[in-house]
């Protein structure tokens, strides 16, 4: 009996350190496997994004993400610092001179993913599959002027306007609609618009892997026809959360967070002083602006829309607000953007005594004893609408309800939901309203169009201009017109003219932020706002 027990429990301890053995062997090999694997993954750049890539279609919208769109598709011509429109899957193009006819010479070294050819018929093929579709993509102007579109020969792309229009080579710029999908990744019926069977596009990356509202995996194209990046994968994070992005960017499983509103400024300035990561600030993207409503009875004068914009300190709410990020706006658009670098328009300081003057002139005078000015008995009452969602526009309505409180003037703040707001815009159901330009390579020809545009809050709230029908025939010329020198006087007018008359404030200038890993280097945003500034970017090894 006794030595079968001791037989048995030899036997128990044997088994136990061969299955011991295995584990640990099978943890060795693990180990050596998670080496492997982070020893692989040593040239991937990680970063985060509020939500999910999307379905990286070229040719829609929603939820498909500009940035992850712009890493895989592009365009015939790029967009460059100074609004300098550069070749890119277009190696030269000609205009002819009634400004009409496009022809484009395509780059002959160029493959898509998949390893097929870039040629003139999968770009007309391309771009006639957005055309089919306008009720879709009205809003982009040269496309709902195209006449035609012509394959010349295997590299030649032709298409004709029915009528001139100047912007027709900067609005190529854009991330999307019309950037360019192999063969392979149109359904049996070529309708894009319901879904793309793959994302095989001509860029530098690749759609690698994907699990949606989670992560995005974009490995380097190593046939690029172009400038090959440095990093050989992008992981994209789906971290909603802003706090949350933060904190992993602490715990370094982030190498990048960058964008517009991504963190709070706060948290920027915070990480930024603890001298551990790098920092980049941009150049200004778009202006954020005040639009005041003149069809409003106390607005309709030009003196009280000055008064209220010499009623406020911008330098220091700009200052206080931002942590000192972005700069107090001289003029409704950056002077970075394509024909304004040259406008002069007059500038405003904040005097409270001005404003004051210009108030009593308008015959707004304040009762003795009260602290709200008024006017043949009624109210200098006025209502500003922000979205609720925008710490900076809620916080800097608080403020201009204060100082112009200081003037006599009672303002109402008012958040609202992004939605709701741009529609009681459109409607032109507001008194002053936050917006800000779309920047580029749409501006400066799409914010002046929608100023021209019935319906969209702009061409109602400049009715009291007593030069408008004049503004509106300046605005209708400068699409047509082929002379540079009259497109340039004609953008110089209506711009001058739009914000010296008051109804556009310019506040300040927006900027993107970045911030990531010291051994993360040449980070450079691009010219071009929705644009991925992955290219450059290198990790130290």
């Amino acid at each position: 009996m006794f030595y079968g027990k001791k037989r048995r429990n030899i036997l128990t301890i044997s088994v136990f350190i061969l299955i011991l053995s295995t584990l640990l062997l099978g943890c060795t090999d693990a180990s050596k496997d998670d080496s492997t694997s982070k020893a692989v993954h040593d040239n991937m750049l990680t970063i985060a994004w509020p939500r999910d890539v999307g379905e990286m279609n070229p040719h829609v919208y929603n939820p498909s993400q500009l940035f992850a769109q712009s890493m895989v598709y592009e365009p015939l011509v790029s967009y460059g610092d100074g609004g300098e429109l550069k070749p890119h899957l277009a190696e030269s193009w000609e205009i002819s001179t009634d400004g009409k006819e496009y022809t484009f010479h395509l780059r002959q070294d160029v493959k898509f993913s998949d390893g097929t050819s870039f040629n003139a018929e999968i770009v007309k093929k391309n771009f006639d599959t957005v055309l089919n579709h306008m009720e879709l993509h009205g809003w982009l102007g040269f496309l709902s002027k195209i006449q035609s579109t012509e394959v010349i020969d295997e590299y030649t792309f032709k298409m004709t306007l029915t009528e001139a229009y100047y912007p027709t080579i900067q609005e190529l710029a854009v991330v999307r609609p019309v950037r360019f999908l192999g063969e392979a990744g149109f359904p049996e019926d070529g309708d894009t618009s319901k879904g793309v069977v793959e994302s095989v596009g001509t860029g530098p990356w690749i759609l690698e892997e994907h699990k949606a509202d989670e992560y995005a995996i974009f490995k380097r194209n190593e046939n690029y026809w172009g400038e090959l990046p440095e990093v050989e994968k992008i992981q994209v994070k789906v971290v909603p959360d802003a706090e949350t992005r933060v904190l992993a960017f602490e715990k370094g499983e982030l190498d990048l967070i960058y964008g517009e509103g991504v963190i709070s400024l706060d948290a920027f300035k915070q990480l930024e002083s603890t001298d551990k990561y790098e920092t980049s600030i941009s150049e200004p993207v778009a202006t954020r602006q005040l639009v005041m409503n003149t069809n409003k009875e106390q607005l309709s004068d030009e003196r009280v829309r000055q008064a209220l914009h010499y009623g406020f300190n911008k330098e220091a709410m700009v200052k206080g607000i931002t942590s000192g990020f972005e700069e107090a706006a001289e003029f409704i658009l950056p002077t970075n953007l394509p024909y304004t670098s040259d406008i002069d328009v007059k500038s405003i300081d904040y005097d409270v005594k001005k404003a004051e003057a210009l108030l009593d002139e308008a015959g707004w005078k304040l009762p003795k004893g009260k602290t709200i000015r008024e006017k043949d008995g009624q109210p200098l009452e006025i209502e500003m609408m922000y979205d609720s969602a925008e710490s900076i526009q809620k916080t800097m309505a608080e403020t201009l309800q204060s100082e112009w409180a200081a003037i006599g003037v009672k303002l109402n703040i008012v958040g609202v939901e992004l939605a709701v707001q741009v529609q009681r815009f459109k409607e032109n159901k507001f008194d002053i309203n936050f917006f800000s330009n779309y920047g580029a390579p749409y501006d400066p020809h799409t914010f002046i169009n929608i100023v021209a545009k019935e319906g969209f809050g702009f061409n109602e709230a400049i009715s009291a201009y007593p030069n408008k029908a004049e503004i509106l025939q300046q605005i209708a010329r400068i699409p047509q017109t082929t002379d540079e020198m009259e497109r340039q006087q004609l953008y110089t007018s209506v711009l001058t003219s739009l914000q010296d008359q008051g109804a556009i404030v310019p506040i300040s200038y927006i900027k993107k932020i970045a911030i990531y890993q010291k051994d993360v280097t040449t980070f450079n945003f691009a010219a071009n706002r929705d644009e991925n500034p992955f290219t450059g970017i290198s990790i130290k090894q």
